[in-house]
């Protein structure tokens, strides 16, 4: 199964006909995953039973939904490299970081400083930014903003451990992403917690680009929390129920401020007596019962998952993505093109295959959005992060090589067709 395609029986991806003959050649599942074919088909039976059983579909069919989220959580807790009971399926992502945070960030007068990337995704600076506000601090002063060096887009490992084994003892909660959402850079997640840990800082990632994309050891790294999203890789639809990992070790010392009835013992939980019994660990951060919907979507992509296996699907993405490289390479290099040096494309992305996933951003100083607009005319998918980053994921769940020497053909293409609508706009 090493490299088995999934497209043409188990993901649909239907964006249209091109020309009346081929589909779509869809690169943007780094920003939303295809549909698993399964997921039309479990939503379909759980609206059946609600319309048959109504209420007794709590305990009833083969998807009880009083606990069918635990269900699905083993196969959620195999990619992320955790034990099935420190994985919990709940809310979205920003949700389950401001719980996280909420139970793992204690400043000091010290101590109390959250490290993070300057160029952390949005959402993540603002949870970080309230949640230090609620202690009364200033964010300004306390978020530490780790950057890259003058001229580079991607931050070093040894800048990193630097600043953490510099700043350490003024750091309460390291954060940052587990893939970075705009260069696709994979951070050095086992050398980082380490680092963290040894100046007795809690450590935690985002895992929104990494889930379902690398190979994940969060039990093993001693990562303390992490939380993402599934429905980027993990091909959950948008808005599907996120994830979020509290490592065993914190079960009795690191306990929610917020509490929720899902988040009691559920033998104590529909006795109604409002006495709570907190389930230890992550799965007590849990505050209200799931969507079944949305858990059947995440089911039927976990099953893909199951059968293909990461370490499988790892290998064929290192793969895809180096072919993915090579041919963007030469229209960088402008091997065939002398007009496309004229627009000064620079890959952002590390070379090294085990410090990416299998997103490349490609920096275009000019023109993106008609490059893009003119890319969907010709039938292929990416996406752009403002003002000028194109961001192109093979996915290897579904994406094949002939997908990606037919989307780089395509590129160069557009290049060339948006070199000669605007000559007089690029130097």
């Amino acid at each position: 199964m090493t490299h088995r395609h999934k497209s043409p029986s188990e993901m649909t991806g239907d964006l249209g006909l091109v020309n009346g003959e081929e589909q779509c050649v869809y690169m943007a599942g780094n920003s939303l995953g295809l549909q698993p074919k399964k997921v039309k088909v479990y939503l379909e039976e759980e609206l059946d039973k609600w319309a048959k059983l109504a209420v007794h579909g709590h305990f009833d069919g083969a998807r009880p939904w009083v606990y069918f989220d635990e269900i699905i959580s083993s196969s959620m807790a195999s990619i992320v490299g955790a034990k099935e009971n420190e994985v919990a399926l709940m809310n979205g992502l920003t949700v389950n970081l401001h719980l996280l945070l909420l139970a793992f960030y204690k400043p000091t007068a010290k101590r109390n400083k959250i490290l993070l990337e300057e160029k952390a995704f949005p959402s993540d600076y603002f949870v970080i930014a309230s949640q230090i506000e609620m202690h009364n601090l200033d964010p300004t002063s306390c978020m530490l903003l780790v950057t890259p060096r003058e001229g580079e887009q991607t931050l070093r490992r040894e800048d990193l451990l630097s600043t953490i084994e510099r700043e350490g003892d003024t750091i309460a909660v390291i954060l940052l992403s587990g893939v970075q959402y705009l260069t696709g850079q994979l951070f050095d997640m086992a050398s980082i917690t380490h680092a963290g840990h040894n100046m007795g800082c809690v450590v935690g990632f985002d895992l929104a680009h990494a889930v379902g994309n690398v190979e994940l050891s969060l039990h093993e790294w001693g990562v303390d929390f992490a939380c993402w999203c599934s429905y980027k890789y993990l091909n959950s639809g948008a808005g599907g129920v996120a994830g979020a990992f509290v490592h065993e070790k914190c079960m009795h010392s690191v306990k929610p401020v917020l509490i929720g009835w899902w988040g009691n013992d559920r033998e104590n939980r529909f006795t109604m007596e409002n006495k709570l019994k907190l389930i230890p660990g992550v799965r007590g951060f849990r505050l209200s019962n799931p969507s079944i919907f949305l858990s059947c979507s995440l089911q039927a992509s976990l099953e893909i998952f199951t059968e293909a296996s990461m370490p499988a699907l790892r290998k064929k993405s290192v793969q895809l993505t180096a072919y993915l490289e090579l041919l963007l390479q030469r229209i960088i290099n402008a091997e065939s093109k002398e007009q496309l040096k004229r627009l000064k494309l620079k890959m952002i992305t590390p070379t090294d295959p085990v410090q990416r996933g299998c997103q490349l951003s490609l920096q275009i100083p000019m023109l993106s959005q008609p490059v893009l607009q003119e890319l969907e005319r010709r039938g292929a998918m990416c996406d752009i992060r403002e003002p000028n980053i194109l961001r192109v994921a093979p996915v290897p769940l579904y994406n094949t090589f002939g997908d990606v020497h037919r989307f780089v053909k395509l590129l160069k293409d557009s290049f060339l067709a948006v070199i000669l609508k605007d000559q007089n706009n690029i130097p």
